[in-house]
Formats: structure tokens, C-alpha cells, sequence
């Protein structure tokens, strides 16, 4: 009888607005510290910006990358390959036949940056001055294709596009790889470099990001009755995954884990969710059923909480329809009142914080939340970090994006 190979993590990537790596990161959301803080570029002014601030990397991509290298990829495929790097290693860099080594890397706009500079280039100064790698840089699949020729990765390179639940959609397909046989070891994750003026002035024509222009610490409020809108961010987070008895067979060090994944569409509206979290709910029932789990076993859930005063009550509701009465029994955090929205990395940003709380059984704080909106009464952590049972444990992550796209994750102890 086949049975289905259970899929582990065995390394992990990231450069965030906390740290330019995962254990920086992580040292960040247990300080408590926000990434958010005001825009210095001169287009800031220039355009006349409504919105000041963003949650930017820590470290700078010219601090890790060569000039070579940053020249020749968009920083959303650089963020992918600085990630991609420190997975890798912190996996002890597995001796895999290329063929049966993939990469599946999700980004929800792609290169913006490229596409608008050249676009800027070839109205100002003619189709010559046209840089030859526009269109490969600004391709979404270039992150996927940048980790893959450097890893030689010849069993698929994939990039799916799924807004803010594409970096967990990513990680869900390269499960999905190695359980179909097709992979023995999977790159995957999100990344997202969308801080742009652009992005910027058609988030807050949306009134979707939040205006505390004047406290931009402060402004990423998840749950809070102040909240006014996500906070901008930009980053990576990829992880290696392989089979259980592929990463025994090689002595692997095991995070946790990736228990299962569900996947469904709203159906409703291209940007608002479905307000009573329908379909967002059915994402986390089969979650949890792929993980042979019941909603009881839910010790903890990292939630897409963007601090949207809509989207906050739309989880919620999905939470409790899910769960019913264990709601009250899952320790809730919002790491993006830390991180910011990494948009199509935010998945896969927190799903990797999701494996560090199980690894180390350990809740992060959420921060700026002041006063609980009535309506989300969710058992939030604040304050003090929350510490995890002993035993084998089930925690949740949660993703959503425009379109109606509902991803969330089940992680297991191990």
C-alpha cells in the first residue's frame, strides 16, 4: 500500500523589515519592534505622496548582493535569491540530483520596479536606451528562475500568483511536488519588492493602506478599534522542504512539519473578502483535515490580520466557523503589526514564523493593539509572549488575497 510521505522543513530563509535573516527577524517580533518607519526618497515629495512610510528591508540588498548581481535581477528576484541563500544553508546545502530538486516561488506584482523604469527609460530617452534584460527582470517567474540556475533545480520552476496568499500558495504547490513524486526537495516561499510609488498611490486611492504618517510605528494596528489600513512592506521568506525519510536518510536537521494546506477562491469581489469568511473558513477546515488534525488540536493561529477594518472582521468570522468553540482555545498572533504587508511574501514570511512558534513553542506578542475591537474577540496575545504545550502540537497561518484567494497552512511539531 503507497502511503503519503510526510513533508518537513529543513531550512529557512528571510530578509525582512526586522533583520536581514530568519534569526534576525525572529529576534525582532520577540522585541516587540515595528519595521515601519517614514520613506527619505526623493519621489516621496516629488509625487506628493499620500502615504510617508513603509515597512523597507533592514538590511540593504547591497550589503548581502554585488553590483553584478543587482544589476542584472529586479529587487524582487534579489530578495528571493538573499533568501534563498540562507535556506539553503541552514539546511546544510542537501546533496539532491538536480532533477529531482524544484523551486516554486510566489510574488503578487512581480517587477514592478524594472517595468517602470524601463518604461520611464523608453519615454524619456528612446527604445535604445532600453536596458536587453528588461523583460526577463521584470518577468514574475524571474525570482523562481534566479534561485533555480543557481541551485540547477531541473524538476519545475513555478510561480504562482495569487496576491497576498501567493508566498503559502507557493509553499502548498512544492508539498504538493514532493508528495507527487515529481521532487525530492523543494525551494519555496514568496517575495515581494513593491514599495514603489505606484503600488503606493494606487493602495491609498484604494484607501486600503493605513495614513498615520505622523507615527508610522504605531500605525500597523491589527484588531485594534484605530485601526485605518495595512501598513506597505518588502521582503522574502523561503524555506527547503523534503520528505520526511529523504531528510532522516541525510541526517537533516527538522524545523516542523508542513502538515497540510487548504485552498479555495471567494467567488465575491475582486478586493473585499467575503464578509462572513466563507471561503476563507473552508481554507482552514481543509488545513486541518490534511493535517489529520481537529480544530481542538489548534494551539495557535498566525493570522493574515492586515488591519483592514474590514478584513480583521472577515478572519474573524472565518476563525470562528472554522473552530466554533475551540476558537477560544488557539493563541492568536499578527506579526504584520511588526512586519508590515509583504504582499505576496507575506504568506510565506509568516508561515515561517508559524514553524519558528512551534519550533521553539513560543508565540510572539502582538503589538499596537490598545483597545480590541469588540466584534474580533479573539484570544490575541499581547504583551507577554506566550509560551506553547509540550507534546505534538498543530498551529495555523492564515493568507488572503485580492481575488478571493484563501490559503492557510497546517505545521506540526516534530
Amino acid at each position: 500500500m503507497t502511503t503519503t510521505p510526510r513533508i518537513v522543513v529543513t531550512g529557512l530563509g528571510a530578509t525582512t523589515p526586522l533583520g536581514g535573516t530568519t534569526a534576525a527577524t525572529w529576534d525582532g517580533l520577540l522585541a516587540g519592534r515595528s519595521g515601519a518607519r517614514p520613506l527619505d526618497q526623493a519621489w516621496v515629495q516629488e509625487r506628493d505622496l499620500p502615504v510617508t512610510f513603509a515597512a523597507q528591508l533592514a538590511t540593504p540588498i547591497s550589503d548581502v548582493l554585488s553590483k553584478v548581481e543587482m544589476r542584472r535581477l529586479d529587487p524582487s528576484a534579489q530578495y528571493a535569491l538573499v533568501a534563498s541563500r540562507e535556506a539553503w544553508a541552514d539546511a546544510r546545502e542537501p546533496e539532491v540530483d538536480p532533477v529531482r530538486l524544484a523551486v516554486v516561488i510566489g510574488s503578487g506584482i512581480g517587477g514592478v520596479w524594472t517595468l517602470l523604469d524601463q518604461w520611464d527609460a523608453l519615454r524619456d530617452r528612446g527604445p535604445r536606451r532600453v536596458y536587453p534584460l528588461a523583460v526577463p527582470m521584470l518577468m514574475p517567474n524571474a525570482p523562481a528562475a534566479a534561485v533555480s540556475l543557481e541551485r540547477g533545480a531541473r524538476a519545475g520552476a513555478h510561480t504562482p500568483v495569487s496576491a497576498c496568499a501567493s508566498g503559502a500558495e507557493a509553499m502548498a504547490l512544492g508539498a504538493d511536488l514532493i508528495r507527487s513524486g515529481r521532487a525530492d526537495v523543494v525551494i519555496a516561499g514568496g517575495t515581494e519588492a513593491a514599495i514603489h510609488p505606484l503600488p503606493i498611490a494606487g493602495f491609498a486611492a484604494m484607501q486600503a493602506l493605513s495614513t498615520r504618517n505622523d507615527e508610522p510605528a504605531l500605525a500597523s494596528r491589527p484588531y485594534d478599534v484605530g485601526r485605518d489600513g495595512f501598513v506597505l512592506g518588502e521582503g522574502a521568506a523561503l524555506v527547503v522542504m523534503e520528505s520526511q525519510e529523504h531528510a532522516h536518510a541525510r541526517g537533516a536537521r527538522i524545523y516542523a512539519e508542513f502538515a497540510g494546506a487548504g485552498m479555495t477562491s471567494d467567488a465575491h469581489h475582486i478586493t473585499a473578502p467575503e464578509p462572513e469568511g466563507a471561503g476563507a473558513s473552508r481554507a482552514m477546515l481543509a488545513a486541518i483535515a490534511a493535517a489529520g488534525a481537529t480544530p481542538r488540536e489548534i494551539v495557535h493561529i498566525n493570522a493574515h490580520a492586515s488591519s483592514t477594518p474590514v478584513g480583521d472582521i472577515a478572519e474573524y468570522n472565518a476563525i470562528r466557523a472554522a473552530m466554533g468553540e475551540a476558537t477560544d482555545g488557539a493563541a492568536v498572533t499578527a506579526t504584520k503589526s511588526m512586519t508590515g504587508h509583504l504582499l505576496g511574501a507575506a504568506g510565506a514570511l509568516e508561515t515561517v514564523l508559524t514553524i519558528l512558534s512551534v519550533h521553539h513553542r513560543l508565540v510572539p506578542a502582538t503589538i499596537n493593539l490598545d483597545e480590541q475591537d469588540p466584534q474580533i474577540p479573539l484570544d490575541v496575545v499581547t504583551g507577554t509572549h506566550r509560551s506553547l504545550p509540550a507534546g505534538d502540537i498543530v498551529a495555523l497561518s492564515n493568507s488572503f488575497g485580492f481575488g478571493g484567494h484563501n490559503i492557510a497552512v497546517a505545521i506540526r511539531s516534530c
